[in-house]
């Protein structure tokens, strides 16, 4: 039953979406702006030895991370919205599991980045962008961004659950994807940053992530190696266990959440 009621939940999210264009378009652009922007303004000024498609091919894994954590926040927006507009009062009055509303809601969001990281894989190509690895290890580092940008879609439920307001949820989500987001490795090389902020990038999920996918698609340079640290030496070992800690404490804080906020 929650496995029907969850998939039903989420059919009526992507719906949600092809009736309001807007926000698929907004999230398509985004991306392709991103890239645009730090391929030919940072392009020129920040160089990395050794890797044949140079900052371009270095840029675009964090722009894909990047994305999918942005495309995450989708969760808690829709939450906050359906919190506020008394649709999640509706759902209460159906006969179907609690839960399923949680997992509808992450399950859409994954269709949601799906199609973002396709917009973003024809974008990197037109400025230059090449997989230089197997299509095997290809495969691998799109399911990891998937799982990551999952995971990381049950934290934005909590916070999405936990603020009043749609507005409040932009603010307060904005304070957890920027730290994770720039202080990484996504658009910096790792050994560039000053002492703190080189430990912080080093053991921030981003980071691992952002790492494994440069890696997966053979975007790496022997000649701008990463951090000596485990994590970067380890990075899908690394983002596989942040993913899992990421679930095993925000999937029953969400749901024991969910259950306070439609007590109220």
């Amino acid at each position: 039953m929650v496995v029907s009621d969850s998939l039903t939940i989420a059919k009526r999210n992507v719906i949600k979406i092809k009736r309001v264009p807007d926000v698929l378009i907004f999230t398509t652009m985004s991306p392709i702006m991103f890239v645009l922007m730090f391929a030919y303004v940072f392009g020129s000024a920040i160089k990395v030895p050794g890797l044949e498609g140079g900052y371009r091919e270095f840029l675009i894994a964090g722009i894909f991370v990047q994305t999918v954590v942005f495309g995450a926040s989708f969760t808690g927006a829709g939450l906050a919205e359906d919190m506020q507009k008394g649709i999640i009062d509706r759902f209460r009055s159906l006969p179907m599991a609690p839960s399923a509303v949680l997992f509808g809601r992450t399950i859409s969001d994954v269709v949601i980045n799906l199609v973002s990281l396709v917009v973003m894989s024809l974008t990197g190509l037109i400025v230059g962008w090449r997989i230089r690895g197997s299509i095997l290890d290809a495969v691998l580092a799109y399911l990891l961004m998937l799982l990551f940008a999952y995971a990381l879609s049950w934290m934005m439920a909590v916070v999405g659950l936990l603020v009043r307001a749609p507005e409040v949820f932009n603010n307060a989500s904005f304070m957890v994807i920027f730290p994770l987001t720039f202080l990484s490795n996504a658009f910096v090389p790792i050994n560039d940053l000053p002492g703190p902020l080189k430990v912080f990038a080093e053991w921030n999920p981003m980071s691992a992530v952002t790492e494994s996918v440069r890696q997966l698609f053979g975007n790496t340079s022997p000649l701008a190696p990463p951090s000596d640290a485990w994590s970067m030496q380890h990075p899908v070992a690394t983002s596989l266990i942040w993913i899992v800690l990421i679930l095993l404490i925000f999937v029953p804080l969400a749901q024991v959440q969910y259950k306070k906020s439609v007590s109220r």
